[in-house]
């Protein structure tokens, strides 16, 4: 019911006009007289065209989109500033790398107008990053052909169980900063135990580069458990793949932000994309796609999405993810 009433307000919006659009006008025209924009991010390919289609669509400018895990978004960005040939407009992923990437002065300063429908709180203070528009639940994964959802783990601890040794795949933490940054948040639930749980955890598991090549090998069956972004649930579940996830209490979750790029080819068609990435009309989108965006009472078609009790994670900063990357690498590198 809250959906359906949303989205008549949406398109009374739409059809009636406001003054968010009125004032894009001029924006648009310079926009399209750029011609092409180029987007990179971690977002899924077909998450992403989903708000790529309304993009192109309503502006009729063609967007090029790179995709790759968070830290290859991060390293592809840092080689191209450095090198001083930038070829990015837009640059979107998690808040550790995206935090990284202002510091090293990747991204230019911009406000949106949507940003206003955002807490105050949430802003930029330095009008760079965009407020967290949406956010990636962590969680273990199942395959639900090989693991009765009665035999799953309930808890982080049950994948301890002599049961799982080598039936879990995760990203590689030494390589991979969210799952790096995952592990350091696990101290929130873990407490005094979490370093015995973590290198206890290493010995449990194979690795991979990224969620989505962990959640594949559980798709296909090569592992029954992985740890994963809870959205592929209903990213893959709808295409028939037998997956389900463990409602684990709490989860843990990062931030993701988008950003303008310091040196843009398009810069007025990179404003105009965040203006609409970032609108209501973008994050309904994306909600429906599987997305946990930052919208009161709108929640992805996930079961029990909304029960979900969901603790933010903290950020590393670049020389943090040097140091814990060094000591994970004790942990999961002598395996």
């Amino acid at each position: 019911m809250r959906l359906s009433m949303f989205l008549v307000a949406l398109v009374l919006v739409v059809v009636l006009g406001s003054p968010f659009a009125q004032a894009q006008t001029d924006l648009v025209t310079a926009a399209k007289r750029e011609g092409r924009l180029t987007v990179y991010g971690s977002m899924e390919t077909d998450v992403f065209a989903v708000v790529q289609k309304i993009f192109e669509g309503k502006y009729g400018i063609p967007l090029d989109y790179w995709r790759a895990s968070s830290t290859r978004v991060m390293d592809r960005v840092l080689t191209e500033v450095r090198a001083g040939k930038p070829l990015y407009d837009v640059a979107h992923t998690n808040r550790s790398p995206m935090m990284i990437l202002k510091g090293e002065k990747a991204f230019g300063k911009y406000t949106s107008p949507s940003y206003e429908s955002f807490p105050a709180a949430a802003l930029d203070k330095d009008s760079v990053l965009s407020p967290s528009y949406r956010v990636v639940v962590v969680s273990v994964l199942y395959n639900t052909r090989l693991v009765k959802a009665e035999d799953a783990p309930k808890t982080m601890a049950d994948l301890l169980l002599p049961k799982w040794k080598g039936k879990i795949v995760m990203p590689d933490p030494t390589q991979h900063t969210t799952t790096m940054t995952w592990l350091a948040n696990l101290n929130k639930i873990m407490g005094a135990d979490w370093r015995s749980y973590v290198e206890r955890l290493a010995g449990q598991v194979s690795l991979v580069e990224s969620f989505l090549p962990a959640v594949n090998k559980v798709i296909t069956g090569e592992f029954p458990l992985g740890i994963s972004y809870v959205k592929y649930v209903h990213v893959f579940g709808k295409e028939g793949a037998p997956l389900d996830y463990v409602r684990l209490t709490p989860v843990l979750a990062e931030a993701h932000h988008v950003a303008l790029g310091a040196k843009p080819t398009s810069p007025n068609a990179g404003k105009l994309f965040i203006d609409m990435f970032t609108s209501r009309l973008g994050l309904l989108a994306l909600a429906q796609a599987g997305e946990f965006v930052l919208v009161p009472g709108i929640y992805p078609p996930i079961k029990d999405a909304d029960k979900l009790k969901i603790v933010m994670m903290e950020d590393l900063d670049e020389q943090e993810l040097k140091q814990f990357g060094a000591e994970l690498g004790r942990f999961f590198l002598k395996r």
